[in-house]
Parts: structure tokens; C-alpha cells; sequence
């Protein structure tokens, strides 16, 4: 098992679940560069919780989609962190789309999403492969635990995006092993209620799609993350923290 402790991680989309990862990572000892797209404020309000906890700590602006951005955000984590031993992205949008209204706009702005986890994986692997030992890094990316058996309408271009990052997942396992890689995934399910839905409505696809009538955790989420980043023998895996939605069938927000 790793001792996370003065290891180096850049996290991408800490807002929400985000910020709980961090914070759990801090926790641990692990420096953190917090990437953001617009939000500095909250990013560098992040980054002043947790600098007690650690050794170093920045925060770095990029749009995920731009590989100049990605590589430049890589390259300064690891000198900012004096190294780069974790990336766990967080960051996507969650785009509303009817069948009725979509268009190719609509598939480029979700499919942007699997470009970044794209992007961020390849550069940041190609970083850790000079790191030292027989594990020298890990990615965790973060899919939709309806991205594969049980879609729910109004969100297909967003559920795509989500299935192409699952499959990632495991494709660059296979790639990264022989470097020493670990690559692997966490799969919410409904999670923290989206600004668009009522909270009625939030509380009536709670109760009739997840077996456990509850949201899925971003507490259990920092700790599975905690746990993948520890281990040296899981990689090309997805897991699910969704309060069983996965065994419940497919539903329909909004």
C-alpha cells in the first residue's frame, strides 16, 4: 500500500463533490494543486483551508478542452508541488438537453468533457512515468453510473460523454500498466441536487430510483478515492457509489 503522505496531486472540478475530495486528500498529507476553470475564488478559498494540512499547495487556471491549458496546468503542479504523483478529475458540466432541442452544439459542449479527462490522462501519465518505483502514479477519473445499462432521458449527449470516459478508463489502464500506471474511475449516481431541478423533484427521483432512498455520498467517494490512491494492484476499474440506483433501472431528471 502507498503512504499517501507528501505525495503531489492535481485535482480538476473541485467544487461540490470536488471539495470533499480535497479536503480528504489534505487530511492525508497529499499536496494539492486545485484546477479550475472560472472559479478562482472558490478554488483559492479551497486552497486556504487546506494549506494547514499540507506541505504545498496551489491553485492553477485551465479549460480542460485546450491541450496547451492541460499541459501548462501539468507542468506547473508539478513544479509548484515539487512533483506529480496523482491527477483526479472532477470537472464537467451537467447539460440539460431534451430530445426535441438537440443539435451538434449540444454533443460538442458534453463530448468537451471527454476530450479534457482525455488530454489531462495522456500528459499527466507521460509526467509520472519518470517518477520512481514499481507504482508511479495514479489517474482517477470520474464517470455517471448511468452511463452504461440504465440511461435516463434528457441528458444524452452528457451520458456519452460519460460512457466514452468509462471506457477510457480501461483503455489506458491496459496502455499505462507496463509504465506503472494505475488508471480507474468512481461512478456517482445522483448526487447533490443540480440548480435546475426543484428539490421536490429532487426528493421523488431519490426516493423511486436508488434502493437505499438516499443520495450518493461524496464522503463515500473521497474514500473509495483515498483507497484507489493507496492501493498498487486495482486498475481498468469503475466503482459505483450510487445508493444501488444501478440495480434499480433507469429513471428521468427534470
Amino acid at each position: 500500500m502507498i503512504d499517501l503522505k507528501g505525495k503531489c496531486a492535481l485535482i480538476v472540478g473541485a467544487r461540490r463533490v470536488g471539495q470533499v475530495v480535497a479536503r480528504r486528500l489534505a487530511q492525508e498529507g497529499v499536496n494539492l494543486a486545485i484546477g479550475y476553470r472560472s472559479s478562482r475564488d472558490e478554488a483559492e478559498s479551497l486552497r486556504q483551508e487546506i494549506a494547514p494540512l499540507v506541505e504545498r499547495s496551489c491553485v492553477l487556471q485551465g479549460d480542460l478542452s485546450s491541450e496547451a491549458d492541460v499541459t501548462r496546468m501539468i507542468d506547473e503542479a508539478h513544479r509548484q508541488l515539487g512533483g506529480l504523483h496523482f491527477v483526479i478529475s472532477l470537472a464537467s458540466d451537467f447539460p440539460y438537453n431534451p430530445l426535441g432541442k438537440l443539435d451538434g452544439a449540444a454533443w460538442d459542449r458534453s463530448m468537451a468533457g471527454a476530450k479534457g479527462s482525455y488530454l489531462l490522462a495522456l500528459h499527466a501519465s507521460r509526467k509520472m512515468r519518470d517518477n520512481p518505483g514499481s507504482t508511479r502514479g495514479h489517474i482517477i477519473l470520474f464517470g455517471d453510473t448511468s452511463a452504461r445499462e440504465t440511461p435516463y432521458r434528457n441528458y444524452l449527449p452528457y451520458l456519452t460523454s460519460k460512457a466514452a470516459v468509462e471506457y477510457m478508463v480501461r483503455a489506458f489502464a491496459v496502455e499505462l500498466a507496463r509504465y506503472g500506471i494505475l488508471v480507474n474511475a468512481i461512478a456517482p449516481g445522483p448526487t447533490i441536487r443540480p440548480p435546475e431541478i426543484e428539490p421536490h423533484e429532487w426528493d421523488e427521483i431519490i426516493e423511486q430510483t436508488t434502493p437505499l432512498k438516499r443520495e450518493s455520498s461524496p464522503d463515500d467517494m473521497a474514500e473509495i478515492a483515498v483507497a484507489l490512491l493507496r492501493s498498487e494492484t486495482i486498475t481498468g476499474e469503475s466503482v459505483r457509489v450510487d445508493g444501488g440506483n444501478h440495480i434499480a433501472g433507469p429513471y428521468e431528471l427534470a
